[in-house]
């Protein structure tokens, strides 16, 4: 067990821009599989347990969401450590579920419980599906949202040459973090195609990340030499 903790690449308390991919499916299948429990039994009161779980957890760190501590300190020293992806999306993800379950809390005070419970189906039935597919329709809304406040990539139409050393033919720019998996992958990829990127480390460079954008890593493109955006690679 102690070898695949020193083993990590990322301090589940510490590395705060990421988090292991495996964390938040087992926060969503807890959530969720309460969630469907609650709305078995009738049990109000678990959906505001939940809900200040949730909270908790999003206001006070990963240290005090008690599915995360399970996975981080029980499941991934026996199991390993998954991928790390950028811990934005499922973050916002877990604040569409507060929000959910708090709604729904309230519609329970006010006697409203057919509203409550509905809320309550939509969490759960989100949160499993997260959990068993991957498919996180919260993360999904994050990266929407970025769009509509206009800090996506898509909307990244030129890089400024001397932001990133651009060759004098152009190239690939990869925004990314040092203890992203996809984003290594991505750079094994690209190599392998003979197009080796110009790495754009979002930690060390946070203004360049906000200049252009960046909502999500690995974010890359293809470059002309005079800067100009050709082609959006990923997300």
């Amino acid at each position: 067990m102690a070898d695949a903790m020193t083993s990590r690449t990322a301090q589940p308390y510490d590395d705060l821009d990421v988090i292991d991919a495996r964390a938040p499916r087992m926060n969503q299948a807890v959530i969720g599989g309460l969630s469907l429990l609650a709305m078995i039994i009738g049990a109000k009161w678990l959906v505001a347990v939940l809900a200040l779980q949730l909270v908790v957890g999003l206001t006070l760190g990963r240290r005090f969401c008690l599915p995360c501590v399970l996975y981080f300190e029980l499941l991934q020293p026996r199991v390993g450590e998954g991928p790390i992806e950028d811990a934005r999306p499922p973050r916002f993800a877990n604040m569409m579920g507060a929000g959910f379950l708090g709604a729904a809390t309230l519609a329970f005070v006010l006697d409203a419980a057919s509203v409550g419970w509905v809320l309550t189906g939509i969490v759960a039935a989100l949160a499993l599906l997260a959990a068993v597919t991957g498919l996180c329709l919260g993360c999904e809304m994050y990266r929407l949202s970025a769009r509509v406040r206009g800090i996506s990539a898509r909307r990244m139409t030129r890089i400024e040459p001397a932001d990133v050393a651009l060759g004098s033919t152009g190239g690939v720019v990869e925004f990314t973090h040092p203890l992203c998996s996809e984003c290594r992958d991505w750079q094994e990829r690209l190599a392998l195609e003979g197009r080796s990127p110009v790495l754009v480390d979002v930690s060390k460079r946070p203004e360049l990340a906000r200049k252009y954008g960046v909502a999500v890593v690995p974010t890359i493109v293809a470059v002309h030499a005079d800067g100009t955006v050709m082609e959006r690679l990923a997300p």
